[in-house]
């Protein structure tokens, strides 16, 4: 009977019906939040991926396939929590990143928790600002070897070059971000 109800309302917002879809909204706002919170366990951020899964049920309608609507709507919810996930993961990663970048590692396990996660949240937003600095081509091959773990032959492969093209770019690149993090830290490397 659900079904039927969903697969109706689905039907009269690709009919171009605005008030279908607010019904749609608020037939599943409830279980859409209970899955997102589920994965991030924070009510302000599962409101906001909520509305990016509502975001994105309105863009997709067209490719309902008329089955069992509330999975396919607890995928995309639970998709997009998971994506979060990796997102929040990435920026954690991104001390350990620039650590690898600058080529230094200072090994010390002496401050407490909390201290190391205020400072590790500060450099990330110095890696951040430091990258948005960099041109383009530079910014490019940092992000897709340091970032996204890929090796020389498989940037070569997506940008159509040579690997030995990528190695030298990528020399280049992080001589850029040296310099560039120096010049916004008043200190040389």
């Amino acid at each position: 009977m659900k079904y039927a109800m969903s697969d109706n309302l689905v039907q009269r917002c690709l009919d171009g019906e605005q008030d279908a879809f607010t019904l749609l909204v608020e037939t599943y706002k409830g279980y859409v939040f209970a899955i997102i919170l589920s994965f991030v366990r924070d009510e302000e951020t599962a409101k906001d991926i909520a509305q990016e899964v509502f975001l994105q049920v309105y863009r997709s309608l067209v490719s309902y396939r008329q089955q069992n609507f509330k999975g396919w709507i607890g995928r995309i919810a639970a998709n997009k929590a998971i994506d979060y996930k990796r997102k929040k993961h990435l920026a954690l990663c991104e001390l350990e990143t620039a650590e690898a970048i600058l080529g230094k590692d200072d090994g010390d396990d002496s401050g407490g928790e909390l201290e190391k996660l205020l400072l590790q949240k500060e450099q990330e937003t110095r890696v951040k600002e430091v990258l948005l600095r960099l041109p383009p081509i530079h910014k490019t091959v940092l992000y897709k070897f340091y970032f996204q773990n890929k090796s020389y032959q498989e940037i070569a492969r997506e940008e159509g070059i040579r690997p030995r093209t990528v190695e030298s770019r990528l020399y280049r690149a992080r001589e850029a971000f040296r310099q560039e993090w120096g010049v916004e830290s008043n200190e040389t490397l």
